[in-house]
């Protein structure tokens, strides 16, 4: 079993951490523990299902995997004999158990019987934060009416807003407050402050200089800040390494700074993974 958790919701616990991350957890969340061993054949069987409901709950429980070999401490605790076995965690104590490989169902049961139904406000967010982008902004805007203060359903909408009404999306980010807001939410306030200064220049004439002279390093930084401008980071960062590899001074320092600024702008990571590669071979 892959000791990395696959989601927000489910985590790895030890013996070292089992009072912080289940028992001191439990009274915030309900958490269920999941005691396996890696030759526990039912082990495997029961884990994907576990942890597929752990992302279709969405934060109304969380998922701890313990491995009873490696954690001898917490398996005598809870007196275990046979393995899987599950436990549930509610106000720092247990509440119910079962166990075997329960199918999905029968686990669905088990927890519903215990969690609270999701309010009218967790089911506006969760269609809101799962819409497809065309019908994602009346569901996030009605989502926000019952949460005004989720920081990322106000990111979700901001997005959706960047490119028709940035002054409306640099509000909705500017409602998180400044401490709070992450490095997609500060990304998002530069691309609004990039989109917001047109850059000076004609692209037609900008690219008859460069056909001209292709080392006007000028010309080459003002066409990718049109690019950048538009939202073409792609082109914008081409536009870029040509002048880290046709020069060795200023300008390719100055082009490689910008890069790694504008890196953080860019919402395609395949773009900026791809840029980066061919910066570092480059500079190398």
């Amino acid at each position: 079993m892959s000791p990395n958790p696959p989601s927000a919701f489910s985590v790895d616990v030890s013996d070292a951490d089992f009072e912080t991350s289940v028992l001191q957890r439990s009274l915030d969340v309900p958490v269920l523990l999941d005691c396996w061993a890696t030759w526990c054949g039912p082990c495997r069987s029961l884990k994907p299902v576990l942890e597929k409901l752990a992302d279709a709950y969405e934060g109304r429980f969380v998922l701890a995997k313990l491995d009873t070999d490696a954690n001898p401490q917490v398996a005598a605790l809870l007196g275990l004999r046979s393995i899987p076995y599950v436990v549930l965690f509610k106000d720092g104590r247990p509440v119910d158990q079962f166990m075997g490989a329960l199918p999905e169902g029968q686990v669905r049961a088990f927890l519903d019987a215990h969690l609270k139904p999701p309010t009218e406000a967790e089911l506006a967010r969760r269609a809101a934060l799962q819409a497809e982008p065309g019908q994602a902004e009346p569901l996030l805007r009605r989502a926000l009416e019952l949460a005004p203060d989720d920081a990322e359903l106000l990111t979700a909408l901001a997005e959706c807003l960047e490119a028709s009404r940035p002054d409306e999306a640099r509000a909705l980010v500017e409602r998180i407050p400044e401490p709070l807001r992450d490095d997609a939410q500060r990304a998002l306030l530069a691309r609004l402050d990039l989109a917001a200064q047109r850059p000076q220049g004609d692209e037609a004439a900008l690219r008859a200089r460069l056909a001209a002279d292709a080392r006007d390093h000028a010309a080459r930084f003002d066409l990718a800040a049109l690019l950048a401008h538009r939202g073409d980071f792609a082109a914008a960062f081409g536009e870029l390494l040509e002048v880290v590899l046709r020069d060795k001074g200023e300008p390719r320092e100055a082009a490689r700074a910008r890069m790694v600024e504008w890196f953080g702008l860019c919402r395609n990571a395949e773009v900026v993974d791809r840029a980066r590669r061919r910066l570092s071979m480059y500079l190398n």
